[in-house]
């Protein structure tokens, strides 16, 4: 972009929370068709929200309504990032406010990302469906250095929710505490944590607590973004669902709450759907626009 150039308007919405002052704010370009990535990289850096996004004209052959169909790219302070729930229903809801409710499809790095948006009593919502999602094992030594950074003793996970690195979209680790507490006392290494989650390709950390059999909180660490922890993160939520179903701690169809953002005082509410013979994990919020 020209240095003489006018920059776009950076819009701001909050995520999974239909309060300004909850979920996760994010920004949001509407058109980035003049942006180059150092001119999105600065903007998501002097923003300084866990992520902003930047629709672009669709790709050739992405199909979607017309006229609702775009590119989604996605900044954190540090880097560009594969894929953002939160941002997108974000997004979706800016987008839902100017052009109404309905379908729009995201052609995003990681794959392409329909959204559903409705409209009730003056609350926009936006569902997400995730790429295919995919579970692998992670190695104890990578799982101890985890802990070590975390400060977390390993008689502190919950011993049902076995560690592993779940996808949807991007890659998250999961741990589980075996209590509330233990979810509430996070105070962890940055650049330790930072330096495995690079060599892992890792986005966040997914800290799971089970409440109830479909009601769990989380938080979710993310330094490699510039973000010492992220309020709401919809990428962990649906590689959440993915793990939970997959290692058979929820049903094959089942609608799971995530509690998240509580611990930072800006709390908001997930709701992961998930349905029998797709694979793919749905993931539903709130939004609102920021001031």
């Amino acid at each position: 972009m020209p240095t003489d150039a006018p920059r776009p308007e950076v819009l701001r919405y909050t995520a999974f929370s239909n309060d300004p002052d909850g979920g996760n704010p994010a920004g949001v370009v509407l058109d980035a068709s003049a942006l180059d990535d150092g001119d999105m990289q600065a903007i998501a850096a002097d923003l300084g929200y866990s992520e902003t996004a930047f629709l672009t004209a669709p790709p050739e052959g992405l199909g979607g309504p017309e006229g609702r169909a775009f590119g989604l790219r996605y900044f954190s302070p540090k880097a560009e990032v594969p894929f953002c729930g939160h941002a997108t229903v974000a997004t979706a809801v800016a987008l839902a406010e100017r052009m109404g409710t309905g379908e729009l499809v995201f052609a995003t790095p990681a794959g392409t990302v329909p959204v559903e948006t409705t409209e009730e009593g003056g609350t926009v919502r936006a569902t997400l469906t995730s790429v295919e999602p995919y579970v692998e094992a992670i190695a104890e030594a990578d799982v101890a250095e985890a802990l070590a950074a975390l400060g977390w003793p390993a008689a502190d996970l919950d011993p049902a929710f076995p560690p592993r690195i779940a996808f949807a979209g991007a890659r998250h680790l999961v741990l589980a505490a075996a209590t509330r507490a233990r979810l509430a006392d996070l105070a962890y290494d940055v650049p330790r944590l930072e330096a495995l989650m690079h060599r892992l390709d890792l986005t966040t950390v997914q800290l799971v607590w089970r409440e109830s059999a479909t009601v769990f909180h989380v938080r979710d660490p993310f330094p490699v973004g510039g973000v010492v922890e992220d309020p709401a993160t919809g990428a962990a939520a649906a590689a959440f669902g993915a793990y939970a179903r997959e290692l058979g701690l929820v049903p094959g169809e089942a609608v799971l709450t995530l509690h998240q953002g509580e611990d930072l005082g800006r709390p908001g509410e997930l709701t992961v759907t998930l349905r029998a013979g797709d694979p793919r994990v749905r993931v539903s919020g709130a939004g609102a626009r920021i001031g």
